[in-house]
């Protein structure tokens, strides 16, 4: 058992996926139409809402399905597969992973489906990043048992965009997780952030952790025994 893992999750925490879509719905937009953009993005949150996740690959074949004679989606899906994720990787993101690492195992806990996000993942640079230890769930807050079995610790620090997520695993985990919020991504909007209690830290960017290595070393001290009184 290790002291501490360190968990990361990757969209709009370790990599700016905000501007990955920005990117896709301009040239979505440029070679195929206003049309074409709306519709992709309302299959793509159609397609979110029945499966709990992000499905850009998935999204693309429901597209195809209704335009069959569109030679196209060809085009689109080079966009997808070419995309250079790893100019979209937060600064400072390695240098953290590298120093998280010396303190205890780095994992990337994410979301998503079992192609297109792998791909991503890898493509960045993330994957090596952390030697291939990369967990990718459709709900990764109902899979921490799997977590704990496949790395277990006495103390966990999760990092997460979504403050909703963060809460989730606080409420199973409570004092073995040291939640952090870096305040990135659309889900970092006032409103969103005040239905859950406060995280543990809240950082303006990622790589700001590189600066609070107190937390770290803290964190990777064992949690109190638990009272039996």
């Amino acid at each position: 058992m290790s002291p501490c893992v360190f968990l990361f999750d990757v969209d709009n925490t370790l990599l700016d996926n905000d501007a990955v879509e920005a990117d896709l719905s301009s040239y979505l937009s440029r070679e195929f139409g206003a049309e074409t953009r709306d519709r992709y993005w309302t299959l793509f949150e159609q397609l979110r809402g029945e499966l709990g996740y992000a499905d850009y690959l998935g999204t693309l074949q429901r597209y195809r399905m209704e335009n069959l004679r569109d030679p196209r989606v060809v085009a689109m899906s080079h966009f997808l597969i070419d995309y250079p994720f790893e100019q979209r990787v937060y600064p400072r993101v390695f240098e953290l992973l590298r120093y998280a690492r010396t303190l205890g195992p780095t994992v990337i806990l994410s979301d998503g489906d079992v192609v297109f996000q792998p791909w991503k993942v890898r493509r960045s640079g993330l994957w090596d990043a952390v030697d291939g230890r990369v967990l990718i769930y459709i709900h990764k807050e109902q899979m921490l048992a799997n977590v704990e079995e496949l790395f277990p610790a006495a103390r966990y620090v999760l990092v997460d965009d979504k403050v909703r997520i963060l809460t989730a695993v606080k409420n199973v985990w409570h004092d073995r997780v040291v939640t952090v919020f870096p305040r990135q991504g659309h889900y970092a909007v006032p409103s969103e952030v005040a239905k859950y209690p406060t995280p543990d830290v809240t950082v303006e960017r990622v790589g700001d952790l590189l600066e609070m290595n107190p937390l770290f070393t803290s964190a990777t001290s064992a949690p109190n025994p638990p009272n039996t009184d």
